[in-house]
């Protein structure tokens, strides 16, 4: 690795004595630039073809093929300038000449398979484009010359290679501004510039010897030659400096910069025109023409760029907020250097509110967060809309040491302006409440790993606590992976007999006597052990899992609670299960439902399915299913009342039967006056409207003795049993033994 590296430092040295030594002795100048010119194309073919073992090997085959036409012409015109013969200064001319076709066909075949369909029709016309503008001036200083001047048969010689350089700068140019020229140290950018500066250096030649100069003379001509010839060599020396990486050019989007340069060209070229027509006193005759015509032309310019501007925004900006959108976003992320941070903001029950109050609320919704985070951030930094109702900020130039403080800051900010500021419509004020992930670089690395880091702190704080934020940790890297692990799993528990039910006794407070059960999904997985609903539930939500793992529990406890009521003497006992958000909105939720209670034999009367309030925002797709399902004669329930979008519109105008009192309420009845007040209140409620009530989460008698005096009938908690398998709760059941049934 050491010796990839020394030799192209040693190669600089040496050309660079060679140059000082010329200059100090001008009658060295042309031997050292000769034989620099041989030692540098003899070693730009080795490596050259050495690095097409490691990639782009066409294009460094090529230009291995044209460096020998370049050390051939060298070797012919030497020869032909110490025994002038027509027959070395013919091999010298066409082995030039054919050097820039192919020198040409290098550049272009480090292009031409990256181009695809309208691509080429672009690359084709800036590639004429930039060569129109740039045949004027070539054509004022060599060509035009050239023509005018008696050379003889070396006139295709001046001609053809004025044409050949012309060609092989416009189309390195073009290449560079397309975003080739973007890895300044990668071997094909570094070939592609040294072309590029061989072309220009050779037309200075050029022009020097058609005015009647000697270009081994000038000395800024022979240095900028032999520098030119320099960079292509070392260029392919850097296939084993860069550790034998990929020897090919990393293509990039072009920076936004050189969309312009082609407008640029066109302007000078028209200013070029008007000058060289006042040079040549020809303006009487040509001057009115030239100046219309190139204000046509500079007016059109205009109105491109002015297209080609708005043509950008629209691309980089979205339409209903004005912030960034998701190219906007990256484009902002090229220019991430040093210390930055990524906040990646999603909005908390989003779909609700837009099913709720129509799209066009949450549309007025989305510009008002967009608005909210354009004045949070410094002009400096971006914000962007990246999905339906997911937003990210990019904080560029943090402090290093106190990076992750101010990303927290802006997070705490924003959350704090979405509280402060809702929006109206008619008497609602709508709140935007957001879960928000932080995370900063830790010097200058890709920000598609900050915001994966970002993301993952994200759902961090949606998992754990919405409306809040949290910074990234490692452990978090962890989490996610353990959950990705599961998610794999979950979907073969159920066959595999790893899912099964627990039942937690619902009691009538009253008597004490078990009067239905709550069925539980519990996960005993043989490697993880037992796994507990809080944490693979959610994951079945954010799949398709969760109605297949709903209808096995249904089924499992249907069938259970059938065998304990063909043993008990007393009134059957009443089944409830929990039906998620998306079970309940599925189309053949009803069928399956029925499907289950004709197989298990278990009456619909029995059954009572738990939804939360979530799950019925929507109510006009609600509303419906629960008509048939009342139809049938099951009864629903609303799950931990008070705790989600609480509304007596739903209770007023919906199929419910009963209510649970959510644990937290419970939990402070024997604590605050204020606890006691809400579930009193939920417990009066549901009296007034005639809806059954159970209690959630009791853990002590005075909390019975409390939910009696309120009116509770019903109720359930680890005080009289926590979720158990069937066997170990039948004792609860006042069943009839096995034995005397019959």
């Amino acid at each position: 690795m050491r010796r990839a590296v020394a030799v192209p430092i040693l190669l600089v040295v040496v050309v660079a004595v060679g140059q000082i030594a010329s200059f100090a002795d001008p009658d060295l100048r042309v031997p050292i630039f000769g034989a620099s010119l041989l030692l540098l194309d003899a070693l730009g073919i080795g490596y050259s073809l050495r690095a097409a073992r490691y990639g782009a090997p066409l294009t460094w085959r090529i230009t291995a093929a044209g460096r020998a036409l370049s050390l051939s012409m060298s070797v012919c015109f030497a020869v032909d300038s110490v025994q002038p013969s027509l027959a070395w200064w013919w091999a010298g001319a066409l082995s030039g000449l054919t050097m820039f076709a192919t020198l040409t066909a290098a550049a272009l075949s480090a292009s031409v398979r990256r181009l695809r369909g309208r691509e080429r029709i672009a690359f084709a016309a800036e590639l004429l484009t930039v060569f129109s503008c740039a045949f004027i001036l070539v054509w004022q200083l060599v060509l035009a010359p050239a023509f005018l001047t008696p050379a003889g048969y070396r006139w295709v010689f001046e001609i053809g290679f004025g044409l050949g350089n012309l060609l092989l700068s416009v189309v390195i140019g073009t290449l560079l501004l397309r975003g080739a020229g973007r890895g300044l140290g990668e071997p094909i950018t570094l070939l592609l510039w040294g072309m590029m500066s061989w072309a220009v250096a050779d037309i200075v030649f050029s022009s020097i010897r058609i005015n009647g100069g000697d270009p081994s003379e000038s000395p800024g001509a022979v240095l900028a030659l032999t520098s030119a010839s320099l960079l292509m060599t070392v260029a392919a020396m850097r296939t084993d400096s860069a550790a034998r990486a990929d020897a090919g050019v990393t293509w990039s989007t072009p920076p936004i910069w050189s969309l312009h340069l082609p407008y640029i060209g066109v302007a000078l070229g028209s200013v070029v025109l008007v000058a060289i027509t006042i040079e040549d006193q020809a303006f009487a005759t040509w001057g009115g023409l030239i100046l219309a015509q190139s204000a046509m032309t500079i007016a059109v310019m205009l109105r491109q760029l002015v297209s080609l501007r708005n043509s950008r925004d629209a691309g980089s900006t979205d339409p209903l907020t004005g912030l960034a959108n998701l190219a906007g976003l990256r484009a902002g992320l090229r220019r991430a250097t040093g210390r930055f941070g990524i906040l990646l903001i999603d909005l908390d029950d989003f779909k609700p509110v837009n099913d709720r109050y129509g799209h066009e609320t949450g549309n007025l919704l989305l510009t008002h967060v967009a608005d909210t985070l354009r004045g949070t951030v410094r002009s400096t930094d971006i914000a962007a809309r990246v999905g339906g109702d997911e937003f990210v900020i990019v904080l560029f130039d943090l402090d290093g040491s106190s990076a992750l403080a101010e990303a927290s800051a802006v997070a705490e900010r924003v959350l704090a302006a979405f509280a402060a500021t809702p929006i109206e419509v008619g008497e609602h004020r709508i709140f935007a409440h957001a879960s928000i992930g932080v995370a900063v670089s830790t010097g200058d690395e890709d920000p598609k790993a900050v915001q994966h880091r970002a993301d993952l702190a994200m759902y961090e704080a949606k998992r754990n606590d919405k409306h809040g934020w949290r910074a990234y940790d490692p452990s978090m890297t962890d989490q996610r992976t353990r959950e990705s692990i599961l998610a794999d799993l979950l979907e073969h528990a159920v066959e595999a007999g790893q899912l099964g039910v627990h039942y937690q006794p619902i009691v009538d407070l009253a008597t004490g006597r078990t009067v239905g059960v709550e069925a539980l999904a519990r996960w005993q997985h043989p490697d993880f052990g037992f796994l507990p609903p809080s944490e693979f539930v959610p994951i079945a939500e954010r799949s398709n899992l969760i109605h297949a793992i709903g209808m096995h529990v249904l089924a499992e406890a249907a069938g259970q609670v059938r065998a304990w009521q063909a043993r008990q003497h007393t009134d059957p006992l009443q089944l409830s299960v929990n039906l998620s958000p998306r079970q309940l909105l599925k189309h053949d939720i009803v069928t399956d439902v029925v499907a289950v209670l004709e197989r298990t034999g278990l009456s619909p009367a029995h059954l009572t399915l738990e939804i939360t309030e979530t799950a019925i925002v929507d109510t006009e797709r609600a509303a419906p299913i629960l008509a048939r399902f009342r139809a049938l004669g099951v009864r629903i329930a609303i799950d931990d009342f008070g705790t989600g979008y609480s509304s007596l519109q739903y209770l007023l105008g919906l199929p419910i039967d009963g209510l649970k009192i959510d644990r937290a309420f419970v939990t402070q009845l024997d604590s605050t006056t204020r606890g006691a007040a809400v579930a009193e209140a939920v417990v009066r409620l549901g009296q007034i409207l005639g809806l059954d009530t159970v209690a959630e989460g009791i853990e002590s008698p005075a909390q019975v003795a409390e939910l009696q005096l309120l009116g509770c009938t019903s109720g359930q908690g680890y005080l009289f049993s926590p979720p158990r398998p069937a066997a170990e709760i039948e004792d609860s059941l006042n069943l009839i033994p096995p034995q005397t049934v019959g």
